[in-house]
């Protein structure tokens, strides 16, 4: 299959991917940005069999039903109880306690809509559960999907959002004016 998904998004799509991932890195937050598009999805399928690591995703328990729940969970879906009374952040972090391989992407703009600040709570799971922070830029004007090192969260948000923040620069994503933007 990493063939087959390395010909369509290297040959047919014209993609490329700087930097890696270590197969060693079993447990680790993925941050994606920017994030403009529903074809965000799509490039991080062909990115994640390209690269030939399983990834993973939160999304809502709901989603997780006969007949698409099976797609969901092959897909790297994990599902989620969203109860209102209980704390998301400790909800993953325990997930990832769970499992032995648990790489989760999350988008922390949040929305596909144009942002001027990350939700934090990628940030919070990463501490909870003790593992590092891979960032990783969706550049639609490069047609590159580069990937940082793992980035260990120190507890100083301010700093580690300065540092992560900075793998961003010059990064366009699929709907030009809302890619995140720090200066």
């Amino acid at each position: 299959m990493k063939k087959i998904y390395r010909f369509i998004f290297f040959k047919l799509m014209g993609w490329r991917l700087n930097g890696s991932m270590s197969p060693e890195l079993k447990k680790c937050i993925i941050i994606v940005v920017p994030h403009t598009s529903w074809m965000d999805f799509a490039i991080g399928v062909f990115a994640r069999g390209s690269i030939g690591l399983e990834m993973h995703y939160v999304a809502k328990k709901e989603l997780f039903v006969f007949p698409v729940g099976a797609w969901f969970r092959w897909m790297g879906g994990a599902p989620l109880d969203r109860q209102k009374n209980e704390n998301k952040v400790e909800a993953i972090a325990n997930i990832f306690k769970n499992r032995e391989v648990f790489r989760l992407a999350i988008a922390p703009e949040g929305t596909r809509k144009k942002v001027d600040s990350w939700k934090t709570g990628f940030y919070y799971i990463a501490l909870e559960a003790k593992v590092p922070i891979v960032a990783v830029a969706f550049d639609y004007g490069k047609k590159e999907v580069k990937l940082a090192p793992p980035f260990y969260p120190t507890g100083n948000k301010e700093e580690d959002f300065k540092i992560l923040e900075s793998n961003y620069k010059g990064v366009t994503g699929y709907i030009p004016e809302n890619s995140y933007k720090n200066d």
